[in-house]
């Protein structure tokens, strides 16, 4: 189904901050189930069960920001998942604005979607086995689903791209826009996007939301959007910022979780992993806000 797709990128390209701000359900007033930063979510009998954490790293304020909604789009098998990584001395604010701002406006484009879907699959909506996943930055999703030798070990396949300038792609078109990508002395391997002219703003992703200075040299905030159906070996997927990726790998974190018995600590478990990496991983460095979401596909473990 391509329009889900095609629906998502136009309306990131001309998503505005802070616009046509609406109830956390579809336009109508009916209000999804949320949960915002930690905590956890559909304990009710739910098919899902979604658990979130975050902590503030040692950089000052958490910018980081997450959301999870249940019956979104007023669709009751659907759920909104969304993590947010704000950068720069305003990057907390920005982070909270896009997760504010968007649901409400993806929800109306998604009953869009949902009608012509069921359209073209005539009248068949098969939505609560399909994942779509957009990405902007550097924030990443993977996906925990079993091996195919049927020994029950789980293992993770990453759904999305780390956008980052020293992609060949990204640099590229940074590049042809007059903007620049190089690394600072004291921090080989970083890769940072710079104005033509001057020696900022260091913006070490290539896809943002705001970042307006650089929007004009190859910056872009257009999504990387892709679906796929959930399969019965699928179990969870896991949303965290780049404070979690930094040092903790993908199969990593999906043992992590794997191992929690307690659905509700997943998170929490995953997070405090990372801070205790960071610290002995990356002496001497502050370690970065950690934040990660943890969305299970079955009510019990298959």
């Amino acid at each position: 189904m391509p329009h889900f797709s095609s629906l998502l990128q136009g309306l990131a390209r001309s998503l505005s901050v802070g616009r046509d701000r609406k109830a956390d359900g579809a336009g109508d007033g009916k209000a999804a189930a949320a949960l915002r930063s930690s905590g956890t979510l559909g304990r009710g009998g739910s098919e899902t069960f979604a658990a979130a954490c975050s902590r503030r790293g040692e950089k000052g304020i958490n910018q980081d920001c997450s959301i999870v909604l249940e019956g979104f789009g007023c669709q009751e098998d659907t759920v909104f998942c969304g993590i947010f990584d704000g950068h720069g001395p305003w990057g907390h604010y920005v982070a909270k604005a896009v997760r504010e701002s968007l649901p409400p406006s993806l929800a109306g484009h998604w009953q869009e979607a949902i009608t012509l879907a069921s359209l073209i699959d005539g009248g068949e909506k098969r939505l609560g086995d399909l994942i779509v996943v957009a990405n902007v930055g550097d924030s990443r999703a993977v996906l925990a689903t079993k091996a195919d030798d049927d020994d029950g070990a789980v293992v993770a396949e990453q759904l999305t791209v780390d956008f980052k300038p020293n992609l060949p792609q990204e640099g590229q078109r940074i590049r042809e826009c007059n903007g620049r990508v190089h690394c600072l002395s004291d921090e080989p391997g970083v890769h940072r996007v710079w104005l033509p002219d001057r020696e900022s703003p260091g913006l070490a992703m290539s896809r943002a939301f705001g970042d307006y200075c650089v929007k004009d040299y190859g910056v872009i905030s257009a999504p990387e959007v892709t679906q796929r159906r959930i399969s019965s070996r699928d179990q969870f997927i896991i949303l965290a910022t780049d404070g979690v990726w930094d040092v903790i790998s993908n199969e990593e974190a999906v043992q992590i979780v794997a191992a929690t018995a307690d659905r509700e600590k997943a998170a929490k478990r995953l997070v405090e992993s990372a801070v205790r990496a960071w610290r002995r991983k990356r002496r001497g460095i502050a370690v970065d806000d950690c934040s990660a979401i943890c969305l299970f596909f079955h009510s019990t473990p298959s």
